[in-house]
């Protein structure tokens, strides 16, 4: 079988790679020209700390580390999102994929599967994956219908700063905070705010999230500093600090879809954000992505080696299960970052006070946590075995195909 796949982000190069581990000839179309990412390296996180946003008290220090590791069989590491794309970047060219730089893909063919570039380049395949992000070209013709995202009416401001640049603030408590492997989230009205080490503690991120203000349509800007101190002025000081030495802002308007009737059709599919964009909330937007396409490698694989991977009407079945299977996962994820968007955002008062109470018990390990529901939504998304799921997912699908072939 050959896969054709646009877009070569996280989802589409962990896609790239199952593929190819299952023998699948695989070329990505990439409408970027070039690729930016540097590899470097991930840190595993020791606690994940909730602060109150006016003096930043410790509302709950989670552990991570081992209860992580011993709880649901590996570590949560933190790496930079360009250099985990560069790790499966590196890993799909070594296993074969080819990449295509440059590739705009303007028309988009269900049935047959293929693509005509900008440049009237024509490029077909047994399956195509649209990788292609929130603004997906692949969609629209898997649902003959433009769709496009909806401003959720937050935005983020993005900040990195290297570990001098703090050191250099000579702040005690800054330095406490940067001495520790940990995600620092501060809560508030309407607001939080995520710091968290990347590259070895070399570099670290602060990720600031509030209502949007940006024009409808605009996506991305440069952001205005100073205004982002301002909406921040009455914060906890050790977050000021941090605020005051960035030097540049990027503002990023937080966008979704409505849930899709439909991922698949004929022998075409969707993945990660082209089909399920969630917010930032639960921090598993890449991780979704990555496992739809290793789902659906594993599935496209499993298929070819039944030798019967060429069938048309086999391999739409068998997207179809993939989507099946992903589904009632991922929307459980988007719906679950929407529910930490309203916990996180509580005005003063008495539901942030019972917020606050409940978060001191909380834990993400049944070892970490008193309140039994914490841990119980975490095991819903970290504690499945998807690669188990799938190979499940398609023996009774193999039964099942077997059984209507004898009866017919």
């Amino acid at each position: 079988m050959r896969a054709l796949i646009i877009g070569a982000g996280l989802g589409g190069l962990a896609c790239a790679i199952a593929c190819r581990q299952q023998g699948i000839d695989v070329i990505i179309l990439e409408r970027s020209p070039e690729v930016r990412e540097l590899l470097e390296v991930g840190s595993q996180v020791q606690h994940v700390d909730f602060r109150r946003y006016k003096d930043g008290r410790l509302l709950r220090s989670m552990p991570f580390g081992d209860d992580i590791t011993q709880e649901f069989g590996a570590p949560w590491i933190l790496i930079h999102r360009v250099d985990y794309h560069r790790i499966l970047l590196d890993e799909a060219i070594h296993l074969g994929a080819v990449l295509v730089l440059g590739a705009e893909v303007e028309i988009v063919s269900v049935e047959p599967p293929e693509v005509i570039l900008a440049d009237g380049t024509k490029l077909s395949a047994d399956i195509l994956i649209g990788a292609d992000g929130q603004w997906s070209t692949v969609r629209n013709a898997v649902l003959r219908t433009p769709i496009s995202p909806v401003e959720t009416g937050d935005l983020a401001y993005r900040a990195t700063f290297t570990r001098e640049q703090l050191e250099s603030l000579g702040d005690d408590k800054v330095n406490e905070l940067i001495q520790k492997v940990a995600v620092t989230s501060w809560l508030g009205p309407e607001k939080h705010t995520i710091f968290y080490p990347v590259r070895g503690g070399q570099e670290f991120n602060l990720v600031l999230l509030r209502p949007d203000n940006l024009a409808a349509e605009t996506r991305r800007v440069e952001g205005d500093v100073e205004e982002m101190q301002q909406s921040y002025a009455d914060w906890d000081e050790t977050l000021l600090k941090l605020i005051s030495c960035v030097p540049t802002v990027y503002k990023w308007k937080l966008t979704s879809l409505p849930e899709l009737e439909t991922w698949t059709k004929g022998a075409v599919a969707l993945l990660g954000d082209a089909c399920h964009p969630t917010l930032p909330y639960q921090a598993q937007g890449a991780a979704m992505a990555v496992e739809d396409g290793a789902v659906i490698g594993k599935l496209l694989g499993s298929l070819q080696n039944q030798n019967s991977g060429n069938d048309s009407s086999l391999v739409a079945s068998v997207l179809n299960l993939y989507e099946q299977i992903r589904k009632a996962q991922t929307t459980r994820n988007v719906r679950g970052a929407v529910m930490n968007r309203k916990l996180f955002h509580i005005d003063d008062g008495i539901l942030q006070i019972i917020r606050d109470f409940a978060l001191g018990y909380a834990g993400v390990t049944r070892k970490s946590d008193w309140t039994w529901y914490s841990s119980f939504r975490q095991r819903q998304t970290l504690g499945v075995d998807v690669l188990d799921n799938c190979e499940k997912a398609f023996e009774a699908w193999e039964v099942s195909f077997m059984q209507q072939k004898k009866t017919q």
